[in-house]
């Protein structure tokens, strides 16, 4: 509970904030939200499914981050990051939807 107690105050203080991102990292920044996103809906669904632990959550929501990035860093740095950009946003996405079905079915028993 504390972690997504600490995940929405960090919302709202980014969103109250509003910090300048470094033109270095732009590219990275939307990897790294989505990598993110994962993790919360992973959380969420863990949660539902009565496995939820805050340990976790916060390691996966760290190494989500870190292991996009590293990718999309390590494709830039190949030449073809765009491509390695795709992969890990279509990854994600999957995982993402998937645990979004997990949850609607907790709630809406379907």
């Amino acid at each position: 509970m504390i972690a997504v107690l600490g995940l929405l105050g960090g919302i709202v203080l980014g969103l109250l904030v509003k910090p300048d991102v470094p033109a270095a990292f732009e590219p990275y920044l939307p990897i790294a939200v989505v990598a993110a996103l994962d993790a919360t809906f992973g959380a969420l669904r863990a949660f539902f499914d009565g496995i939820f632990d805050d340990k976790v959550f916060v390691v996966s929501f760290i190494s989500n981050v870190l292991i996009a990035a590293t990718i999309v860093y390590l494709g830039d740095q190949l030449g073809v990051g765009g491509q390695l950009t795709t992969g890990v946003i279509v990854v994600l996405g999957i995982r993402i939807f998937s645990n979004a079905a997990a949850i609607r079915r907790h709630l809406f028993h379907a």
